[in-house]
């Protein structure tokens, strides 16, 4: 075909409203009701096949655990074979597959899901990861929508970007996939990280192996559902949920694997690297390591900081989602002058969350994912109530009798250093920690230096020159750094998102620096009158 195609330029997918008697809210609680009233079976999904292996494990929906959503298969060393023979045999077609071939399944994809299959993948996102309406629409839809429209339009910039050629040669760069299989690992909280981390190496040619985390395994089958409606070539995609240790294992055992696309938790990450470089002598290639790990992300604020704008910034921030975002803010330095004129406010608003079934829209907090959260983050809560150096000023209460609930917790630390100012929580728990006006700088380098985390954080001043130090001291504290705004809530082709130290390699999805870690690139050189005499003019005496 003689036609040089040109990716759509992309814009954001609009955030819909559903607001009540709008259509999009009567089809949402429609699908609601459908997914609770029918349990399903999950198979693994290898080379477009189901696969069963009887291992069984269930889907409760996380504010009411007594109701199981679906029943999944577990993998293993078995399946994951079966899985990299199926990615192996789908390779050579799909790498060969031109880029406006591979960019319309996607860009299909995001059509299909922005408009019949949303009510669909919101509902699932929001019963099996308790979800509230405005938190899944943001992520299972916009948000991944935003991925494979963006992700095409990057693909294409990378192809174009050749090398100069000089007269007689013509110089070129053939992106080539990985020489094997990339391996993508993705957590529960988000539904649009479930759906970017294996497509993203997919769209540059790559063939996948992912296992879902199995917190999230319900939404995962109705991304796989999605893609093959899209026209996704059976086996470029094979999906092997179970444990770590059951499919992790031996794909980093795989000759074939050659990347690693991966989030979740930084001793999970930091696991799977030190596997790796126990088995380098045995793969193909040096394999491509990309994760996203934790994060401790800060809040700091100046003296200058306008109070009511930073209040409704640390509830967002801290508290949607119930804090189990990599960038929830956990951790929040505030001035002795702007405290006193925000925290009774603060703790009067914190008091009208409601908190309960996703169903009910008008909640605003849900339920954490499940036993071993919820018991994770009440340790913290109890760690603080016992302490000397601490005290509970808002929430601090939990009740898993029905649902993995968490008030929405502010602990006010006495010191800097306190447990739940330096260590990762990943639930609805902000530690404040009061200093004086005049040591602004001092604990801006406090800041700096108390986590191992550099995810995201954000400034609150109205002072430019405060802002530009705060930009200065925590220059490598946050990969993502947001000035008067909260720390959540990147978004794609706006703000890459990624962060580095112990928040992992910052390849910034949402960019083409993410797309360009999929590819192998191959320089060509085409001489055309190639020299017919070996010997050089200098080598002539007179």
């Amino acid at each position: 075909m003689n036609t040089i195609f040109s990716v759509p330029k992309p814009q954001n997918e609009p955030i819909l409203g559903y607001l009540p008697d709008s259509s999009e809210k009567k089809e949402l609680k429609a699908k609601l009701k459908e997914l609770r009233a029918n349990e399903i079976e999950i198979p693994l999904i290898i080379g477009g096949h189901e696969v069963k292996t009887g291992r069984i494990s269930n889907v409760p929906v996380p504010h009411e655990h007594k109701h199981v959503l679906a029943k999944y298969h577990k993998a293993g060393a078995k399946e994951v074979e079966l899985a990299a023979e199926a990615a192996k045999k789908a390779k050579k077609e799909w790498s060969a597959m031109p880029l406006h071939a591979r960019a319309s399944i996607f860009l299909k994809a995001a059509e299909l899901l922005a408009g019949p299959m949303r009510a669909t993948l919101n509902a699932a996102t929001m019963l099996g990861q308790s979800k509230n309406v405005y938190q899944a629409e943001i992520d299972s839809a916009v948000e991944l929508i935003d991925f494979y429209r963006f992700n095409v339009y990057f693909a294409e910039q990378i192809y174009k970007e050749q090398p100069i050629s000089p007269r007689g040669v013509w110089n070129y760069m053939d992106y080539r996939p990985l020489e094997g299989f990339v391996f993508a690992v993705t957590p529960f909280n988000f539904t649009s990280i479930a759906g970017n981390l294996p497509t993203a190496p997919a769209i540059m040619g790559n063939t996948v192996i992912w296992k879902p985390a199995s917190t999230a395994v319900y939404s995962a089958y109705f991304l796989m559902q999605l893609w093959k409606a899209a026209g996704l070539p059976d086996g470029v995609i094979n999906m092997v949920q179970g444990s770590g240790a059951d499919v992790g294992a031996p794909v980093l055992n795989s000759p074939d694997f050659a990347g690693l696309h991966f989030t979740g938790s930084t001793a999970v990450f930091n696991g799977m690297w030190g596997a790796i470089v126990k088995n380098i002598d045995k793969y193909k290639t040096y394999p491509r390591i990309v994760g996203e790990t934790g994060g401790k992300d800060f809040i700091f604020v100046h003296r200058s900081a306008e109070p009511e704008t930073l209040q409704t910034a640390i509830i967002r921030g801290a508290f949607e989602y119930q804090g189990q975002k990599c960038s929830a803010a956990s951790r929040a330095y505030i001035p002795k002058s702007v405290w006193s004129k925000i925290k009774d406010g603060l703790i009067d608003r914190i008091k009208t969350i409601k908190m309960g079934t996703v169903e009910d829209f008008t909640n605003f907090v849900n339920a954490v994912i499940d036993k071993n959260a919820f018991n994770n983050i009440k340790e913290y809560i109890d760690f603080a109530k016992s302490s000397k150096d601490a005290k509970i000023l808002a929430g601090g209460n939990h009740d898993d009798s029905q649902g993995y609930y968490i008030e929405p917790t502010v602990i006010e630390a006495k010191d800097p250093q306190f447990r739940t100012m330096k260590e990762e929580i990943f639930g609805p728990v902000l530690t404040v920690y009061v200093y004086e006006d005049s040591k602004y700088e001092e604990t801006l380098k406090l800041c700096d230096g108390t986590s191992s985390y550099a995810l995201t954080g954000s400034i609150f001043s109205t002072d430019r020159n405060a802002i530009l130090k705060a930009a200065e001291i925590l220059e490598h504290s946050a990969g993502n750094f947001y000035i008067n705004d909260k720390p959540t809530g990147a978004v794609v082709g706006q703000q890459p998102f990624g962060g580095a130290r112990a928040s992992g390699t910052n390849d910034k999805a949402g960019s083409i620096l993410n797309l360009i870690r999929w590819t192998s690139p191959r320089a060509v050189k085409e001489t055309f009158v190639p020299p017919i005499d070996y010997k050089y003019p200098f080598m002539k005496e007179k």
